[in-house]
């Protein structure tokens, strides 16, 4: 965002003082559209230019017949220039600015003190200042971030502004999507102000998300003159003895997600209740290991599947082994094959193959040999150089789902809740991919799609369901009414 300052500046020829009226007029419109009480004012700003942004706000508000208190918790040997002109033309107009936190009844707090480059733990003076802000009774406003919020992990440093709602300049900021920093954020509302951001694009340091809009321009087409083998003969290598379930879950979402054909290849024991649930599905079943069969079933695959389910044994380790050796298609690996892959990272080749993985935060933990915690710190740059050493797409599933791939922007999924946090929902996930991936979608924009339908649908599912009683089952009919829904938009 600073280089993105400075190239709007310094390129494009909008002045510093432009930017920051066109941030304190957004920040005025967005408070007003949520209908916050702006009748009594506190504004607390720092020495930098987001403590110039809440001058500037402060001074609307003022003209407004307002009743505002700005005060200035900075230091006079730190202050930019762009705020000292901001308070400067604040005091000028009349608005009261004091060095100290008036005891009085306030409507709204508005938090201007740090902006997205703080990155050091903060106490003292500004920690008194941000804690008794958070006491005060009223509704609380952060401009562009909360104050104490690492604008890079959502880290608290030290102590934080807590919002309700945060107007944020040109882009969200990684620190308010990914938690802690989420909840100290509030509802963000990210406003144009003018800032270039076209070098933004296909840069690898910055993160992109989609939107429900998105999916109309990505999801694939189906054309009229078609049957079930243009979209795709699906090859899912999923449950063993007792885990129909998961099996089920996995191929009913790439049916969902528009797959044409699917055949499970299963241990034995699931036949009979896979038929049952899925009668749309082929099942071919193992009772041990048999290469020649297997090697059948990989030919006559487009994608396949392997993990969800699978389990541990030794004919699961087999099966894995001969599909990372001899698979030409692409192939998505979930679940229980991930947990055999961790033990033999030797069968992941170092030549680029058309693989998605998609471990939760644990099992990605087991593929690098490190703790949660360790990855938890350093997860950005930890998926980063897996998928640039293997070459495969990886989607880290956590409450903030990250994909990578070799060369591409990270995506960040800012959809789906809570409610998903229950068993089956990865196996979902993996099936939705995997059906996409059927329709001739490229790897890593399938997996894109995919994991943010997926999220759509969860959405979508709590609206029904509620956030307790989501079921994975019911995640597949909340991306049923999400595809149906765009399609109908189109």
């Amino acid at each position: 965002m600073q280089r993105a300052d400075e190239y709007t500046i310094q390129k494009i020829g909008i002045p510093s003082l432009v930017l920051m009226e066109r941030a304190a007029l957004k920040t005025v419109e967005v408070m007003k559209e949520k209908g916050i009480s702006l009748d009594h004012c506190l504004v607390v700003c720092g020495s930098g230019n987001n403590g110039g942004d809440g001058f500037a706000v402060a001074r609307l508000l003022y003209l407004e017949g307002k009743d505002v208190c700005a005060v200035f918790a900075g230091k006079e040997t730190s202050m930019s220039e762009e705020c000292r002109q901001q308070r400067q033309i604040a005091s000028n107009l009349g608005v009261s600015v004091v060095t100290n936190i008036p005891p009085k009844e306030y409507t709204v707090v508005i938090d201007a003190v740090f902006g997205v480059g703080l990155s050091r733990t903060i106490e003292g003076h500004y920690k008194d200042v941000i804690e008794e802000m958070n006491q005060i009774h009223a509704e609380k406003v952060a401009i562009d971030i909360p104050s104490g919020i690492s604008s890079f992990d959502g880290q608290v440093l030290g102590t934080a502004f807590h919002a309700d709602l945060t107007v944020s300049f040109a882009c969200e900021k990684l620190g308010t999507v990914l938690f802690p920093g989420s909840d100290y954020a509030g509802e963000v509302i990210p406003v144009e102000i003018g800032i270039g951001t076209k070098l933004f694009e296909e840069n690898p340091e910055v993160c992109y998300t989609l939107e429900k809009s998105d999916l109309s321009k990505f999801l694939p087409d189906r054309k009229k003159n078609s049957h079930k083998g243009s979209y795709g003969k699906i090859l899912m290598i999923t449950g063993s003895k007792g885990m129909s379930g998961a099996a089920y879950l996995s191929a009913r979402a790439a049916y969902i997600s528009g797959g044409g054909l699917v055949q499970i290849y299963t241990e034995e024991s699931n036949r009979t209740i896979l038929q049952q649930l899925l009668p749309e599905a082929i099942v071919s079943t193992y009772t041990e290991y048999e290469e020649e069969k297997l090697q059948s079933l990989l030919k006559w695959a487009d994608v396949i599947c392997i993990g969800c389910g699978l389990g541990k044994s030794r004919t699961a380790g087999q099966i894995l082994s001969y599909l990372m050796k001899y698979a030409e298609v692409p192939c998505v690996i979930d679940a229980d094959g991930l947990n055999l892959l961790a033990d033999h990272m030797e069968l992941l080749p170092k030549e680029k193959k058309p693989f998605v993985l998609t471990p939760h935060m644990k099992e990605m933990a087991g593929l690098l040999g490190c703790t949660i915690p360790e990855l938890g710190k350093n997860r950005f740059a930890a998926l980063k150089e897996f998928t640039d050493s293997y070459g495969v797409v990886c989607a880290l599933k956590d409450a903030r789902t990250l994909v990578a791939g070799k060369d591409r922007q990270m995506f960040l999924n800012t959809a789906g809740n809570s409610a998903m946090a229950k068993a089956g929902s990865g196996d979902v996930l993996a099936g939705v991919i995997t059906g996409l991936l059927a329709q001739h979608m490229k790897v890593y924009e399938g997996t894109v799609l995919g994991v943010y339908l997926h999220a759509c649908g969860g959405d979508a599912a709590r609206e029904r369901r509620g956030a307790y009683s989501v079921l994975a089952e019911d995640l597949t009919e909340g991306i049923a009414a999400c595809i149906k829904k765009t399609e109908k938009g189109r």
